[in-house]
């Protein structure tokens, strides 16, 4: 990579940051210009304190830990990725981790702040759940900022901040990024809606979904076309959920395959926690692992039966595939000889050709006008 890349100039100093998990021939930079703006506006803000309690709410790499690393910030995020990114990049710039006080989502700090700092994230209801419970650890004077590009700050956001925080006011655009101002008004209402929960058609489930997790209010139509066609086998003993989300597949496979040990594994802490509590409550008597983690880098090499993945296609607000690979590769090392990787996707995204790189046996097993269904066997 050239240093164009991964050299960060802010008012705080100069930071070498890379993107975590390390991809070979990676185009991507771990930062933007809403982390620039961010980082150079507080710290014109941050001279006025003596030791400023800072907040960073969704740093997708550490970049804002980075920078701001002098003054032992905290920060919370749903994505372990964007944890163990934020450790890397301390250590890139030879920085102690211990300097960051690091928070998953379903964790709620209990000091006071006088800065928060915000990325905008994708899913509006996470940005809800965040605001509600940091209501308690706003004073009238905390600063809250949120920042992002401006194509990622949607008016939804803005009435969000509004709603929950207290009045906005919103900076100008530099290089197509945008802050958001807000002064709390303690006053706000502090009734939390998250976790919701649905019924899960043709069951007597009621699933819980974490604020974070995709498609939280109902079964989406891909979910529903791969649990339509799980197979049942005794074959089946060691078997991974990989990207669980709230477990949904895991839970139905189990229901299909009782003598099967399920593993869920996702990035994101408020899916594990979904999942961990779908299962439980569906599965009081059965016992089965949860955690949060990269992919499959926990699992022991030929260690599992099957693999049952919804691969995502985006990592933050970026787009791509480079997940799935990962997800694919990995895949291929985990399984025991004769294991098997069932794929769900949508028919554009060419999830045969792909698999076809890492599998001798390549099979699609159903298909529909929108989703196909592949098995890969080792």
């Amino acid at each position: 990579m050239s240093d164009m890349k991964t050299q960060m100039q802010v008012a705080l100093g100069n930071y070498k940051l890379s993107r975590f998990p390390l991809e070979t021939g990676e185009k991507l930079q771990a930062w933007d210009a809403a982390d620039e703006y961010l980082l150079n506006d507080v710290a014109e803000k941050l001279v006025k304190f003596d030791a400023p309690r800072i907040l960073i709410i969704n740093d997708s790499f550490g970049a804002l830990a980075v920078a701001l690393s002098q003054f032992n910030p905290s920060a919370l995020s749903d994505s372990y990725l964007a944890q163990l990114s934020t450790i890397e990049n301390l250590k890139l710039n030879h920085l102690e981790p211990s300097k960051i006080k690091l928070y998953t989502s379903l964790e709620t700090p209990q000091e006071s702040f006088d800065f928060i700092l915000i990325k905008a994230p994708k899913t509006i209801a996470f940005l809800e759940d965040i605001l509600v419970r940091l209501q308690e650890v706003m004073t009238e004077t905390t600063q809250v900022i949120t920042a992002g590009m401006v194509k990622n700050m949607p008016a939804s956001i803005w009435k969000t901040i509004d709603k929950l925080v207290g009045e906005t006011v919103p900076s100008k655009a530099v290089k197509k990024a945008r802050l958001i101002y807000a002064s709390p008004d303690l006053s706000k209402e502090t009734i939390n809606h998250y976790p919701s929960y649905f019924a899960l058609e043709n069951t007597d489930y009621q699933i819980c979904n974490h604020a974070n997790v995709f498609s939280r209010q109902s079964l989406d139509i891909g979910t529903r076309f791969f649990l339509s066609e799980l197979p049942s086998n005794n074959k089946y003993q060691q078997v991974v959920d990989l990207g669980c989300g709230n477990g949904v597949v895991g839970l139905v496979f189990a229901e299909k395959n009782p003598q099967a040990q399920l593993h869920f594994v996702d990035e994101s802490f408020m899916a594990v926690a979904s999942a961990k509590e779908n299962f439980q409550q569906a599965k009081a008597q059965k016992e089965a692992t949860f955690q949060a983690a990269d992919a499959l880098t926990e699992f022991a090499d030929h260690s599992m039966d099957l693999i049952l993945c919804n691969p995502p296609f985006h990592q933050q607000n970026t787009i791509g595939s480079h997940i799935a690979m990962r997800m694919f590769k990995q895949a291929k090392q985990v399984l025991r000889s004769g294991g098997e990787l069932w794929v769900i996707g949508n028919r554009h995204l060419g999830y045969q050709v792909s698999l076809k790189k890492y599998f001798p046996k390549v099979e699609l097993v159903a298909s529909n006008a929108k989703f196909i269904l592949i098995k890969a066997s080792v």
